[in-house]
């Protein structure tokens, strides 16, 4: 019986391998286009960096150095030159797959990174397997500008797994609502009427201020943003502000916000400030046709009626008086319950009148 050479000996110890089979591979060397891995096999394996990732000018020095170990399929035994070729993306692929078939059928939340902007979506990639995700089902409000997903990580739930149509849907509304409603419900627990919450401007409308506290949208309403008069919320508030405000009513999950403190209120002291007889100043803050309202000081306004604003006739607060214009008044009326102060012009005037009359008969009689 002849003795076996030392070739092959060498080559029965060395495995088989066949094509579609998982092995693993040390590297042993790296170019920027290309892999070289010992497999324990009588050939080396040779993986390409398309067969290594998706990305076409991935520089695969970046991602791979000698000694790491790679696990990959075998995509060609011999490519007629004795190499084997191995692909590391038909692996991936397969996992991934594998991977979105149980996160399909379990309803998991998955997380990717966005690497592509398609007209009507934006696609991520699941272990070298596509996620295409339409723009309606990106976020739970609209989206202009889908390229501001571009390299973002998003979580997501798939609602179509068709492989063989290559149709595999995803979808990041369900995770955002859900987030939502738990962040919600955390929220209504541990907060009640009174409390002072600090939040963050997410929309501003002509008639107020929606604000995020964190899980729950809460409404400043235009009249309750301040004890003065607030003419246009967007020239007091902008996205992205950050708002303190305290909570005037909770009704289910809606909340209405108030910046309204009642220690601030200035109707607090006016008993003693406004009271009738005292001698005010203040700006014309708007007029109508039966009088101007003065503005003595933010959040409290008081009527001048066009009969008081002089001695003589005016028909309409317009003729004698412009907004803006900083006048002196008398009080001859507060009514602290229904918040209403009245002020005559014509009252000063003929108290000055009677003033400059008893000086005169003071000096007639000297």
């Amino acid at each position: 019986m002849s003795e076996k050479s030392f070739e092959q000996m060498l080559e029965e110890s060395l495995k088989v391998i066949h094509t579609g089979e998982v092995v693993d591979g040390t590297v042993i060397s790296v170019k920027e286009d290309s892999i070289v891995l010992n497999i324990g096999y009588k050939a080396d394996g040779i993986m390409t960096r398309s067969d290594y990732s998706s990305q076409p000018n991935l520089d695969l020095r970046d991602v791979v150095k000698v000694g790491d170990v790679i696990q990959a399929k075998v995509r060609k035994v011999n490519d007629g030159e004795g190499q084997v070729i191995l692909s590391r993306r038909g692996l991936l692929a397969e996992q991934g797959s594998k991977k979105l078939e149980e996160a399909f059928e379990n309803g998991t939340v998955l997380t990717a990174t966005v690497n592509q902007v398609l007209n009507g979506g934006i696609s991520v990639m699941v272990e070298e397997t596509r996620v295409f995700i339409p723009a309606s089902l990106v976020s739970d409000s609209y989206v202009k500008d889908l390229s501001v997903y571009n390299g973002k990580e998003v979580s997501f739930v798939i609602t179509e797994y068709n492989p063989k149509k290559r149709r595999i849907i995803g979808d990041c509304k369900q995770p955002i609502m859900a987030a939502k409603e738990k962040a919600q419900k955390e929220l209504l627990e541990k907060i009640k009427e009174g409390d002072t919450v600090e939040g963050t401007v997410k929309n501003v409308t002509d008639f107020g201020a929606f604000i995020d506290l964190g899980g729950v949208d809460g409404l400043l309403h235009i009249s309750e943003m301040s004890w003065g008069r607030t003419e246009n919320p967007k020239k007091v508030f902008k996205v992205g502000d950050s708002v303190k405000c305290f909570i005037k009513e909770i009704n289910g999950n809606k909340i209405a916000l108030s910046a309204k403190y009642p220690d601030l209120n200035p109707w607090n002291n006016v008993a003693e400030k406004y009271a009738v007889g005292n001698v005010v100043k203040g700006k014309v803050a708007r007029m109508t046709d039966f009088g101007a309202f003065v503005q003595l000081e933010d959040g409290i306004d008081a009527l001048l009626h066009v009969s008081q604003i002089s001695k003589e006739h005016i028909n309409k607060p317009s003729d004698a008086l412009s907004v803006g214009q900083e006048i002196e008044a008398k009080v001859v009326d507060l009514n602290e319950a229904d918040k209403k102060i009245s002020l005559s012009v014509k009252a000063l005037l003929s108290d000055d009148a009677d003033l400059e009359a008893a000086e005169a008969d003071s000096e007639v009689t000297e």
